[in-house]
């Protein structure tokens, strides 16, 4: 895969709502709005174009004060990709061009890794989207359904995304899979990724998958369709998002 970086479009999903942290991009972090920080990283990627795509007018005006470009997008959105869907049709770009989703609660992402998510879609001409995983290296996380994992074949292309521990190695799970994890490959899938545009304008017209309800994963909607997604495996990972007051407070003291 080519090292240099392909031009690419980041866009911010942040509602106000959330139901542990209402109003959580505006959330105060170390001086500065959650969202603030959140842009810094997506500027620090080197994309061509970063767009904050929000429901709410506050988080509009408190993106104008810091210099964003924001976009006052339709509240009635069921999913983040929805919302970058709509920035993608208002921006007209083109359906080739590589788009980056960086949720609005992830102020610990390294930059690098959104570089890495549009290079590894720009190395498949047939892929659709681009997404991130990182190795399981503790049965903890193996086995917890907060921790997504992800199958691919030998293109690195997924073939399936779960809650629970895929592949199931029958011989050694579940006694011994702190054994199997230590001489084989799980992956974690992190929840950053890069879609063609053409995608993008697909997906708001594409119906709920079996799969994706019965997992409560929306990238099963694209498998089931039929579009491909190309999974990287990441050698850092990101540090926490925020969901919790909690969250906040710890993340503060790293950014300080």
């Amino acid at each position: 895969m080519s090292n240099s970086t392909p031009p690419f479009t980041v866009v911010i999903p942040a509602r106000y709502s959330a139901s542990r942290l209402p109003g959580k991009p505006l959330a105060e972090v170390a001086g500065s709005p959650l969202i603030q920080h959140v842009h810094r990283r997506a500027e620090e990627s080197g994309a061509q174009r970063v767009v904050v795509a929000t429901d709410d007018p506050r988080i509009e005006q408190a993106c104008q004060r810091f210099g964003a470009e924001v976009m006052l997008t339709a509240a009635d959105h069921e999913t983040g990709t929805d919302r970058i869907a709509e920035v993608v049709d208002r921006l007209a770009l083109g359906d080739s061009e590589v788009v980056v989703n960086l949720q609005g609660d992830e102020p610990l992402m390294p930059p690098h890794l959104l570089v890495l998510a549009a290079r590894q879609l720009t190395s498949d001409p047939q892929a659709d989207i681009a997404t991130l995983a990182v190795p399981i290296d503790a049965a903890e996380e193996l086995f917890a359904s907060a921790a997504v994992k992800v199958v691919c074949d030998a293109r690195s292309r997924a073939l399936y995304f779960s809650r629970a521990p895929i592949p199931w190695d029958r011989e050694r799970f579940p006694d011994q899979a702190t054994e199997a994890l230590a001489a084989d490959g799980w992956l974690r899938h992190l929840g950053l990724y890069a879609y063609r545009a053409a995608f993008l304008r697909r997906f708001p017209q594409l119906p709920p998958a079996p799969l994706e309800i019965t997992e409560s994963l929306e990238q099963l909607r694209a498998l089931w369709h039929g579009f491909t997604i190309q999974v990287a495996v990441a050698e850092e990972r990101p540090g926490p998002g925020v969901d919790t007051p909690e969250d906040l407070t710890r993340i503060a003291r790293q950014l300080r």
